[in-house]
C-alpha cells in the first residue's frame, strides 16, 4: 500500500471539516491536514451508479458554479435580501434518506446544512401525490405533494430535457408546492414545481433538480436549474 493510499484509509473515520464550501472528513483531531492528493480525490468524487431516482441515499453538495442563481426565485417566495445573500454565500449539504416505509409508501427525508454546520432545516417527502400541509424553516406555511412520475406526464416542457438514461427509466421525482392562501408571508403568492433526477454536468453526472416558479408579482416562470456533487454516503 503506498503512502497515498495509508493517507486516504487512515481518512475514511471521520470528524467534519468544512472549508472553501466543501466538507471534507477526517479521523481524528492529532492527523495533520489531508493532501492536496486527498482533498483533490474527494473533490473530484462522482456519483455512482448506484445512487439513481430509486435509491437517493447519501450526502450531496451544492455546486455553485454549475448551478443558476437563486436570488430572484427566493425574492418572489418573499425571502428579505439580507437571507438571500446569505444563501448567495454558503454552500448548501443535502443529507438524503431514501426509503420504503412499513406501509409499503416511498419516502424522502432531506436534512439540509449550511456552510459552517448551521441548519438549513429538513426537507421530507412522501411520494403519493397527496396534498400535505407544513410549516417549513424558511418560507412559513406551505402546501405541497410529490410523486415519482414518468417524464411523459409533466407538462412543463421546460423541465422535461437533459435527463439521463437511468433517470428516463425509473421515473423523476416530481414535487409541487405553494404557500397556504389562508397564512401567506408578506402577501406573496407563488407556485413552485421541481424535478429531481440525474444530468451529465461537465462531462459528470450530477443530481440535479429543475425548478419553475410562477408568482403573482412577475409576469411568466422563474426558471432555476440546481446541481449538487455527490460527497459520500450518509
Amino acid at each position: 500500500m503506498t503512502a497515498s493510499e495509508v493517507t486516504l484509509c487512515q481518512w475514511k473515520r471521520t470528524r467534519k471539516y468544512v472549508t472553501t464550501g466543501r466538507v471534507f472528513y477526517a479521523q481524528t483531531s492529532h492527523l495533520p491536514w489531508p493532501s492536496l492528493l486527498v482533498r483533490t480525490l474527494l473533490a473530484k468524487m462522482v456519483t455512482p451508479p448506484s445512487i439513481t431516482t430509486k435509491n437517493f441515499n447519501g450526502v450531496f453538495v451544492s455546486d455553485k458554479q454549475s448551478s443558476d442563481s437563486t436570488d430572484e426565485l427566493l425574492r418572489l417566495q418573499g425571502m428579505p435580501w439580507y437571507k438571500r445573500r446569505a444563501v448567495s454565500i454558503c454552500n448548501l449539504t443535502l443529507s438524503i434518506k431514501h426509503y420504503t416505509d412499513d406501509d409499503g409508501v416511498e419516502r424522502i427525508d432531506v436534512d439540509q446544512k449550511l456552510s459552517g454546520g448551521f441548519s438549513g432545516g429538513s426537507d421530507n417527502h412522501i411520494l403519493d401525490w397527496q396534498e400535505r400541509r407544513c410549516n417549513d424553516d424558511v418560507f412559513g406555511p406551505l402546501i405541497y405533494k410529490t410523486r415519482r412520475v414518468s417524464l411523459e406526464l409533466i407538462e412543463d416542457e421546460s423541465l422535461k430535457t437533459g435527463w439521463t438514461e437511468d433517470a428516463l427509466a425509473d421515473g423523476v421525482i416530481h414535487s409541487v408546492a405553494w404557500n397556504d392562501p389562508e397564512d401567506r408571508n408578506g402577501n406573496y403568492t407563488w407556485k413552485v414545481e421541481q424535478i429531481w433526477g440525474f444530468q451529465l454536468v461537465n462531462g459528470e453526472r450530477q443530481h440535479v433538480r429543475l425548478t419553475s416558479l410562477t408568482s403573482d408579482k412577475k409576469d411568466g416562470p422563474v426558471r432555476v436549474r440546481l446541481v449538487y456533487k455527490y460527497s459520500g454516503e450518509n
